[in-house]
């Protein structure tokens, strides 16, 4: 997994400049950009904490967690059990899930992702329980950067497109305007959430 900037990014750059509805959003934050973290189950535990909340919310959430796991890893997590990691503010599901993929996390972060599909990735996600295709998408994007991810469940990239193309009523709407974007959606995704957040999204 790469840390920092994407290898395409700048590619991904050059390409949605051009676009007329996301042109003007990337020259307002030029220079900006995805960066990775490499670290797949601290992208997980952040999806998860953040699902249906406000970003503050998860924010203060993700906080008290790092404070009492240390670095966010499977065998960190595993000494505490759900009900202490509910404690800084997770639903009881939450908890549950998150120490259940750290209990499993050798079946979860044994694949070679370089050689699987976004599709068999997702699948692979969701096979764990307390993973939905938001999260799923949310690991796609923001740990295995992969450049042409579009999260159609995400309330906030279906607001953007909406400013963006006032005519976009529905969710199919708004995925078919996304397809302008192909092949660097993911691209897209962060200066859609950069248009409404005064701080990048990062999970």
């Amino acid at each position: 997994m790469e840390t920092g900037r994407p290898s395409w990014w700048e590619d991904a750059v050059s390409f949605l400049s051009k676009d007329e509805l996301l042109g003007p959003v990337i020259k307002k934050y030029e220079g900006e950009g995805l960066e990775g973290n490499a670290n797949l189950f601290s992208t997980l535990v952040r999806s998860i904490v953040g699902q249906q909340i406000s970003v503050i919310a998860a924010d203060a959430i993700w906080g008290r967690l790092v404070e009492l796991v240390g670095e966010m890893k499977p065998e960190n997590v595993i000494k505490f059990t759900p009900e202490k990691l509910a404690s800084c503010g997770l639903t009881k599901p939450k908890s549950q899930y998150i120490h259940g993929i750290a209990m499993d996390s050798e079946r979860f972060l044994s694949p070679i992702w370089d050689e699987m599909s976004d599709k068999e990735i997702n699948k692979h996600f969701i096979s764990f329980r307390g993973i939905g295709p938001w999260t799923s998408e949310m690991m796609l994007i923001f740990a295995l950067m992969r450049p042409d991810i579009f999260s159609i469940g995400d309330l906030g990239l279906v607001k953007a497109v909406q400013i963006l193309y006032p005519d976009a009523e529905t969710k199919s709407e708004v995925e078919e305007v996304a397809k302008r974007w192909i092949p660097y959606r993911t691209a897209a995704c962060w200066f859609l959430w950069r248009m409404l957040d005064p701080v990048p999204v990062a999970y």
